[in-house]
């Protein structure tokens, strides 16, 4: 929500990786595609539902509405050398053979390595702003807090799964 605030307020999507957020939005439409065969509950469905929905308006705001402010000499990382391999990884180290569970682990996979981009456009341009370092702080604290949610769940469902 920090960065869509963030570019609806400064009408502009400088600084910021449109491949880092295509690669986001491709993991959460790959985690979630349980959506359209299992219903869980009302909030589980908007939350998916958001995070697919806000990820699809950045990835609007960076390709169509602010391109003209998008630094496309700086997001340069080739993105597939980290695709590639995540999607062998996900075919060949999974749960299960399904295409629901390699879509699963293959978006577990992207999200390890999905920052990069955005961190080579940072290097690349020499330059790093205050709502850059916040945008990234954010996303660490959202990884520290996906690892204590797994361990959580191991300690009280007892159960792990690679």
């Amino acid at each position: 929500c920090f960065l869509l605030a963030y570019m609806l307020n400064a009408k502009s999507c400088n600084g910021y990786s449109g491949k880092t957020q295509l690669m986001y939005l491709t993991v959460f439409i790959t985690r979630y595609l349980d959506l359209i065969t299992n219903f869980i509950s009302v909030y589980n469905t908007t939350m998916k539902v958001m995070f697919i929905s806000i990820k699809a308006t950045i990835v609007y705001l960076i390709y169509g509405r602010f391109k003209q402010t998008h630094d496309k000499e700086n997001d340069t990382f080739r993105f597939e050398v980290l695709i590639i391999p995540c999607a062998i990884l996900a075919i060949f180290i999974n749960h299960e053979s399904s295409v629901m569970e390699i879509m699963w682990t293959f978006s577990i996979y992207m999200e390890s390595v999905l920052i990069l981009p955005q961190l080579w456009m940072i290097v690349k341009s020499g330059k790093i702003r205050v709502d850059q370092i916040i945008y990234l702080v954010t996303l660490g604290c959202y990884r520290a807090l996906y690892i204590a949610n797994w361990k959580y769940r191991y300690d009280t469902e007892g159960f792990y799964d690679i």
